[in-house]
């Protein structure tokens, strides 16, 4: 039961990473494709990959920090 809870949290860490890096990524990659003058359809591209770039990095650390958390016993 408790490898059921700790898998569930290791999820739930991911998720909330991924969805908080994926809005902080939009903001953050359009305001840099603002900044740059980006031409044109280039500026979806660009911050689609800002987007999941961000979105996967903050869902792996939180993923991790929930992985390393799972494995306290309080």
């Amino acid at each position: 039961m408790a490898r059921d809870s700790c898998l569930a949290r290791i999820t739930a860490g991911v998720a909330v990473g991924g969805a908080l890096g994926g809005a902080v990524g939009a903001v953050y990659g359009t305001y840099e494709a603002i900044r740059f003058k980006v031409p044109g359809l280039m500026k979806v591209r660009y911050i689609g990959q800002t987007t999941l770039g961000s979105a996967a990095v903050f869902g792996l650390f939180l993923g991790a920090g929930s992985l390393i958390h799972c494995g306290k016993g309080y």
